[in-house]
C-alpha cells in the first residue's frame, strides 16, 4: 500500500498499528491508527481503524469509519469492499451488492479480487449459483494465485454437479 501522501508522523503511527494488528493487539492497532488520523486525516487509517473495529465485533463503527475513509477519499477502493464484507458479516446481503460494484470500478485500490470474491458469496447465499461462478471466475482472471477464490469456486462446482 502506498502511504508516500502521509506525513511521516500519520505514516509511522500507521504502520505501528498496522504491526500491532496483525500480532493480534486491537486495542494498541486502534490507539495508533487514531493518532495516524490525528496527525493526519488518511482514507487508509480510517479503512484500517474499521477493520480493527470489526476484529473486535463492532460492524456499525467498522463501517462508520469506512464512511469516513470514503469521505476522505472517494477513490480509495478498501473502504468500499469492506462495507460490502461487513455487510455480509451482517447478513445484509442486497446492501453489500453496490459496494462491492463501487470497489470493482475504484481508481485506488491493489486488491480488485477481493471484492468479486465478495460478490460471489453473496450470490452464493442468495441461490444465484451462475452469477457466483462468474463472480469467482473473475476474481481467479485478476489474481490467479488466490487460492480463497479456487476454493470457492471447487465448492461451488460440486455442489452444482
Amino acid at each position: 500500500m502506498d502511504l508516500d501522501h502521509l506525513t511521516n508522523d500519520a505514516r509511522q503511527w500507521f504502520e505501528e498499528g498496522f504491526e500491532h494488528h496483525q500480532a493480534g493487539d486491537l486495542e494498541q492497532a486502534i490507539e495508533c491508527y487514531q493518532r495516524s488520523l490525528e496527525a493526519a486525516p488518511s482514507a487508509e487509517a480510517h479503512t484500517f481503524l474499521g477493520w480493527a473495529y470489526s476484529h473486535k465485533g463492532d460492524l456499525d463503527t467498522a463501517i462508520e469509519e469506512c464512511f469516513k475513509a470514503i469521505e476522505t477519499d472517494p477513490a480509495f477502493g478498501n473502504p468500499y469492499n469492506d462495507i460490502g464484507a461487513y455487510y455480509i458479516q451482517l447478513e445484509r446481503y442486497d446492501e453489500a451488492i453496490p459496494w462491492l460494484e463501487r470497489a470493482m470500478n475504484a481508481d485506488r485500490y491493489e486488491s480488485y479480487h477481493f471484492p468479486h470474491l465478495n460478490l460471489g458469496r453473496v450470490y452464493l447465499r442468495k441461490g444465484m449459483f451462475s452469477e457466483a461462478l462468474g463472480a469467482f471466475e473473475s476474481a481467479l482472471e485478476i489474481e490467479p494465485r488466490y487460492q480463497l477464490a479456487r476454493v470457492e469456486l471447487a465448492k461451488l462446482r460440486a455442489m452444482m454437479n
